[in-house]
């Protein structure tokens, strides 16, 4: 099994010449993130997480406009993309092209694609493998856009997802529907694009077998390069989150789903100055507040997806590493329920 990419995630180029082009300064983008103002300057600015999330909501703070992701994507330069995501504009149809992205997007930033197919229809939410907070608004807008840009692009086709939903409130606009050209659904549960299975099969007049050939082996070399270097612990925290609901994760599982002996784990743990039971109470406090960041999740949902028998002992175990209840921690960081509508 693949090991989890670092807490990296790379700025390119482009993306300062994109917020330029915008009429957004780098430079200002940087201060209001509370970062270092020269980042852009770097040939390839490297943040973690929480501080990529911080320019998101620096560009949201500075250029209130509605959809500002979706503008991003429609005014991006196809040939100014890194070679991780150019290489999906190369593939032979649509569902290439979305595998080829959810496999190197890896190389720029740890955030995960995941798909499923049931009845025609195909879903794609993302998931931030370090994140102790939801991702920006923008942020999501813009895999959305881009993933349904891409197809259009690469096809020559204007086609349209079977639905998107979002977990903010809305409509702030109606620039999402006019993109997309689908109902959107508004106050969901969680950030789903919803595309047509019928559509993935279409070919790309574009696809390149021979550079393709060419890009392939080095994309999977960096991919096989990065995650070797990725912290064992950060990896391990990967698996317990996915695992919590199911009851207390043991070692041995985690040991197993990263393919080696317990022994091994255990020492590389060590290693890194942690214990498995550290790396748990960090994965347990990291997931819930992803989880109580989102109002429509109700506390005692909370409670069983973190693996607690009873609200009581998630309330306990909560206050002791936080100093606040979870109702206290909410209020304090989370926002209003949304009422969910579906806009067509």
């Amino acid at each position: 099994m693949s090991a989890a990419p670092a807490d990296r995630c790379k700025i390119p180029q482009a993306f300062w010449r994109l917020i330029e082009r915008i009429g957004l300064p780098p430079a200002a983008v940087l201060r209001q993130a509370r970062l270092p103002g020269t980042l852009h300057l770097g040939e390839q600015g490297l943040v973690t997480t929480a501080q990529y999330f911080a320019i998101f909501k620096a560009l949201e703070e500075l250029m209130p406009e509605p959809a500002l992701g979706i503008r991003l994507v429609q005014e991006a330069d196809t040939t100014a993309h890194p070679p991780s995501i150019l290489v999906a504009f190369l593939a032979r149809d649509y569902r290439d092209a979305l595998s080829r992205v959810a496999r190197f997007k890896r190389l720029c930033t740890p955030e995960q694609l995941n798909f499923s197919e049931d009845k025609g229809e195909f879903f794609i939410t993302s998931e931030w493998l370090h994140a102790t907070e939801p991702e920006p608004a923008i942020a999501t807008d813009l895999t959305f856009a881009f993933l349904v840009e891409l197809g259009r692009r690469a096809t020559g086709q204007h086609l349209t997802p079977h639905r998107v939903e979002l977990m903010r409130s809305g409509p702030r606009c109606d620039t999402y529907r006019s993109f997309f050209g689908c109902p959107i659904r508004y106050g969901a549960s969680r950030n789903v694009l919803i595309l047509k299975s019928s559509d993935l099969g279409r070919p790309f007049p574009g696809h390149n077998p021979e550079l393709l050939e060419i890009l392939t082996p080095a994309l999977s070399s960096a991919l096989e390069e990065l995650q070797a270097r990725s912290s064992i612990g950060d990896q391990v925290k990967i698996f317990l989150k996915r695992g919590l609901a199911s009851g207390r994760p043991e070692l041995s599982q985690v040991a197993q789903d990263l393919g080696m002996s317990e022994r091994t784990l255990q020492r590389r743990i060590t290693e890194e100055g942690k214990t498995f039971r550290e790396l748990l109470a960090e994965a347990r406090q990291e997931r819930g507040r992803q989880l109580l960041s989102n109002p429509s999740t109700d506390i005692d949902e909370v409670a069983f997806l973190l693996g607690y028998q009873d609200r009581s002992s998630f309330y306990r175990a909560f206050r002791d590493r936080e100093g606040l209840t979870p109702s206290q921690w909410r209020e304090l960081n989370g926002r209003e329920t949304p009422h969910g509508h579906l806009v067509h």
